[in-house]
C-alpha cells in the first residue's frame, strides 16, 4: 500500500495516530510536571492544550477531502461520524461540560485513523475511472 503526503487520507491518519497519542501523554505530562515542578501545580501548558484544536481543524479539512474522493458512501458517513464524535469529547473536556471517560476519546481517535486507512487501502486506483476525480 502506497502511502503518500498527498492523499487526504495519509493525513487524516496520522493526524488521527498523532491526536491519539497526545490523548495518551497528557496523563504522562502532568505526572512528570508535578513531580519536577517545586512550585504548586499549575496544569497543562498552553500549547499542549492548543494542539487539541490543532488536531480538529486538520482532521476536519482531510476528512473533508477525503469524503469528496471516497467512492464509499458508509465510510463518508462514518467519516464524518467519528469526527464529530471526536471533536465533542475534545471540546467537552476542554470545557468541561460533563464527565465522559477518557476511553471514549481513543475510541473515537482509533476509530477515525482506522477509517481513513480503511479508505485508502479502498480506494487504490489502477486507472481514474476507479475513483472520482480530485476536485
Amino acid at each position: 500500500m502506497k502511502i503518500t503526503l498527498n492523499h487526504p487520507d495519509s493525513i487524516g491518519a496520522l493526524n488521527s495516530s498523532l491526536c491519539v497519542i497526545h490523548c495518551f501523554a497528557t496523563p504522562f505530562l502532568f505526572l512528570t510536571q508535578a513531580q519536577t515542578s517545586l512550585v504548586e501545580f499549575s496544569g497543562v501548558p498552553l500549547w499542549w492544550q492548543l494542539l487539541n484544536y490543532v488536531f480538529i481543524v486538520i482532521s476536519f479539512f482531510a476528512v473533508k477531502r477525503t469524503v469528496k474522493n471516497s467512492s464509499n458512501s458508509p465510510v463518508k458517513s462514518l467519516l464524518w461520524a467519528s469526527w464529530a464524535l471526536l471533536s465533542a469529547l475534545i471540546l467537552n473536556e476542554e470545557f468541561e461540560v460533563m464527565h465522559m471517560p477518557e476511553i471514549m476519546t481513543y475510541f473515537a481517535g482509533i476509530l477515525l485513523a482506522s477509517l481513513h486507512i480503511y479508505n485508502l487501502k479502498y480506494c487504490q486506483c489502477d486507472d481514474e475511472n476507479c475513483c472520482p476525480p480530485n476536485k
